[in-house]
Formats: structure tokens, sequence, C-alpha cells
């Protein structure tokens, strides 16, 4: 169980975008978060994901309390959890090739054994070519670049699954793509998944149940 409760967060502790938050993800569920832009449920999934500290709350895996937050948190709970962000350009090293941005959690993790056949299979799912994982992110399409974010956020296997806005720069066929990799990976491992999205058709037709920003938050 992933549990957010009473989670204040912000980067100016006078005026934090987040209030009193509280949210709940079972394992193996698919919860979809849907706010308008600017409300703050992209800081509440930062702090899900363990890369942003709380000013006042808690977040607990599995009943557990977490103490630490970004290189702070355990390695077994930051593996646990992978990201996908809205814009991939500022989320991927310019100078990596894709192969090696989708490889890069793995060497971070002293696991360079399994970067062929792990990057080989994910590059695969995702649909990305030998001459695709060649190049750098300004030689590829934000479609492409997205699929090879999306690979490194499952070349861990994690247990959690956080897409903030995942699909919000792409078209139709990709965003498709996407979100019918992220399905095909949580049929085969049970992974739960945190959707968040500005869209009600795509989290409805996405996710187990959709939670509206506003029944979450202090008011």
């Amino acid at each position: 169980m992933l549990e957010l409760t009473g989670i204040t967060a912000g980067y100016d502790r006078r005026a934090p975008v987040v209030r009193d938050a509280h949210l709940s993800l079972r394992p193996g569920e698919s919860v979809g978060l849907l706010g308008p832009s600017g409300c703050g449920k992209s800081t509440l999934a930062r702090v899900a994901a363990l890369l942003h500290r709380p000013d006042r709350g808690t977040v607990a895996f599995d009943g557990r309390a977490v103490t630490g937050f970004r290189h702070r948190a355990p390695r077994s709970l930051r593996i646990g959890v992978g990201v996908v962000f809205q814009q991939p350009r500022l989320s991927a090293d310019p100078r990596l090739r894709l192969r090696d941005l989708v490889a890069e959690p793995l060497r971070a993790t002293g696991r360079r054994n399994e970067i062929g056949s792990a990057v080989d299979e994910l590059a695969a799912r995702v649909g990305l070519g030998a001459d695709l994982l060649a190049r750098r992110p300004h030689e590829v399409s934000d479609g492409q670049l997205q699929r090879a974010c999306l690979a490194r956020a499952l070349v861990l296997r994690p247990r959690w699954l956080v897409c903030d806005e995942m699909t919000a720069m792409l078209d139709a066929s990709t965003t498709a793509a996407l979100v019918g990799v992220v399905e095909e990976y949580r049929a085969e491992t049970g992974a739960g998944l945190l959707a968040v999205g500005h869209d009600p058709v795509l989290l409805a037709r996405w996710c187990d149940r959709t939670t509206r920003w506003d029944e979450i938050v202090k008011h």
C-alpha cells in the first residue's frame, strides 16, 4: 500500500502548493489524479515518488513511514518507484544516447551485466529500434524520447509507477501505445499506478478509479 497522509508541500514553505493532501493506492491498483494545470498535482506526484520532501505529512509504503527523500531514501524504496514526467526533454540528459538513457538506472545500481538484455527487451516493447537507440535526445521526436523515458522507468521493474502527465505532449497513437505498454507491464508484475493528468476521458479509460484534486486536499 502506498499512502500519502496530510501532505503539505511546495518550494516555498510560506506558500505551499499542496495543503493537507490525502491519497492511497493499493498494490495492483491504478488511480487517476485529475486536476487543472497549476493546482499542485505534479508536486504531490514527486512526493509520492520520493523526489520531493514534504513540509508536513507522511508517505508510507506497506505501513512503514518514509524518513528520507531523494538520495536519502532507502535504495529499496527508490528503485521500487518508476517515474515518467510530462516533458521528456527536461528529464533526459542531452548528452546520452537513448540506449544509455534507458540503461542509466541499471548502471546507477551496479547491475551493468543486465544492460544488454534489459535494454533490448524494453526498447522492443516501447517501439524503439536500434537506429533510434543510437541517437541523442535532440535527434528524436518528443514521442520517441518519451518512449525511452518510459523504458527507463521500467528497467528496474518497479512495484509502483507514477506517470505525471506522461501523454500530455503526445499524439493519440503514441498515447495509446505508451498506455498499452504500462498496462502490459502492470498485468505481468501487479504494479500499482498513479496517473496524474487533466484529461478525464483518458484517466477514466486508463484507471480503476479517478480522484479529483479537490477531493483530496484541504480547502
